[in-house]
């Protein structure tokens, strides 16, 4: 059986025992940090999943979190925000980060280890966001346009040859946008194929994602067309 691993990352000793202990309880290795200067000196690309306060030292959560997703090595890593920041810029700020939940001091543990379970559940299972909308059984290996390339073996983005350091969610939109050209997803539709029965998303997630994707792709995230009032589609 796969072990998940995951760090907490809290200047808050009490509270990061408290969660290592329960994350451990519910079969999870759970490892703790007191600041993102020590976090940064572990092997954060061993980590399934990054619990992570944002308000600490020099160092802020958020800024760690952008840190992370701008190394291939570490920006695929779900990542988790549990702060006492909890109001809507800040929530927003998270997600625009690549966060995948933000949870608000106080809260219950049963609520994070219920997020903890529900992220780890998406992020890692295989995704099929290559697959018709007839449902179709095959997949393609890979997504290409022009110099874009999605592998989706490798789950790896690269343009010219470059790697694009996307997280998992945005590579599945963009994947989903690639494997049907011109055709136009509603929010409602792509949050049913790439969130699933995830139901804490935010209603602006979709948008989120697709800002962020468009602004990491380059020239080519103007190909991701925004139509009014329907949706989005990659228009070749």
């Amino acid at each position: 059986m796969d072990i998940k691993r995951i760090l907490i990352v809290d200047d808050e000793e009490d509270l990061c025992e408290i969660l290592k202990f329960n994350l451990e309880m519910e079969g999870y290795a759970a490892d703790t940090a007191n600041s993102a200067e020590e976090a940064l000196a572990m092997n954060l690309g061993s980590y399934d999943l990054l619990l992570l306060d944002v308000m600490m030292g020099e160092i802020s959560g958020f800024r760690l979190a952008n840190m992370l997703k701008k190394q291939p090595e570490t920006a695929a890593i779900p990542i988790i925000f549990i702060t006492a920041r909890d109001t809507e810029n800040d929530t927003v700020t998270g997600f625009n980060l690549g966060a995948d939940d933000y949870i608000a001091k106080p809260f219950a543990i049963r609520e994070v280890l219920a997020r903890v379970k529900a992220v780890l559940r998406r992020t890692t299972t295989v995704a099929t966001p290559t697959e018709t909308i007839e449902n179709k059984e095959k997949k393609e290996e890979k997504l290409t346009y022009e110099t874009l390339v999605l592998d989706m073996e490798l789950k790896q983005v690269t343009i010219d040859g470059t790697p694009v350091a996307l997280t998992k969610k945005e590579l599945e939109i963009l994947a989903l946008l690639l494997s049907h050209p011109g055709h136009v997803f509603s929010r409602d539709e792509i949050l049913e194929k790439i969130w699933e029965d995830d139901v804490l998303v935010l209603d602006r997630t979709v948008d989120v994602n697709i800002t962020r994707l468009r602004k990491k792709i380059g020239e080519y995230g103007k190909r991701i067309i925004t139509r009014q009032g329907y949706g989005y589609c990659f228009n070749p």
